[in-house]
């Protein structure tokens, strides 16, 4: 059985970490460059590091920083935020990314992933989908969730799927920051209707929301911020319990 991941998410906005909940009321969570280090220090599996202005301001991902990051830490990490081109990409996974993040330029042009994919292979892209509910229907947002679509989330993530995409990190705004718990009914429904992995993001609060996420929501991965960032919980700790249980994790 594949090991779960844990990946702790640095939302960067004006170079520092921040984190907010139900994508709003940003505040401060430090440098991302100590916290990346810190994370690769004590045995995260992989980090999500996501520009979330970048889009929003119509201005590129901090190529510099992600190149920072790199040099700092021996994990896997992934990079989203303004990425619309195959030249985006070039340049972050230049600078040492693994993988690129891509939102709302896949929504406006889904042929993209499809170029993305065949260009630098599916296991670098990752489609992120933030989504909440709106008279009962998961609509996928855009735009740090400020801008509602007339997609769906599951035909949607269907669509990415069979575009190419290695994986799809999907985000309940519905549950951000609220630390209540993952999307589990939902995250069930995706892994039982495509077959790339899928990450966890949304509502982390304690341990047992990661193990519920696991076990009860099917994700493959649970990625979380602010209990990560204000050492709510330690990967340490997490790692340990959700061993006991029987969860498959790489300690």
């Amino acid at each position: 059985m594949l090991t779960k991941r844990i990946i702790p998410c640095l939302d960067i906005k004006d170079g520092r970490t921040v984190k907010g909940v139900n994508f709003v009321g940003l505040r401060d969570a430090g440098d991302p460059v100590a916290l990346a280090k810190l994370y690769s220090e004590t045995h995260a599996d992989e980090l999500v590091f996501l520009d979330i202005s970048a889009t929003e301001e119509r201005r590129k991902t901090l190529a510099n920083l992600v190149l920072r990051i790199a040099e700092t830490i021996n994990i896997p990490f992934t990079v989203g935020g303004g990425i619309a081109s195959v030249e985006d990409v070039s340049v972050l996974l230049k600078n040492g990314a693994d993988k690129v993040s891509i939102n709302s330029a896949a929504v406006k042009q889904p042929e993209l992933i499809n170029t993305l994919a065949n260009t630098f292979g599916s296991q670098c892209i990752v489609v992120a989908i933030d989504a909440k509910q709106i008279d009962g229907e998961w609509i996928v947002h855009l735009v740090g969730g400020k801008e509602p679509t007339k997609l769906k989330l599951f035909d949607w993530a269907q669509e990415v799927a069979e575009r190419g995409a290695g994986e799809i990190l999907f985000t309940s705004m519905d549950h951000d920051g609220t630390k209540n718990g993952f999307a589990n009914d939902a995250l069930k429904k995706l892994s039982e209707l495509i077959n790339i992995p899928i990450i966890a993001s949304g509502g982390a609060g304690n341990i047992q929301h990661f193990s519920d996420t696991f076990q009860l929501g099917n994700a493959d991965a649970a990625l979380a911020a602010s209990v990560f960032h204000f050492k709510e919980i330690t990967i340490s700790e997490l790692k340990t319990t959700l061993k006991k249980q029987g969860i498959p994790v790489r300690l």
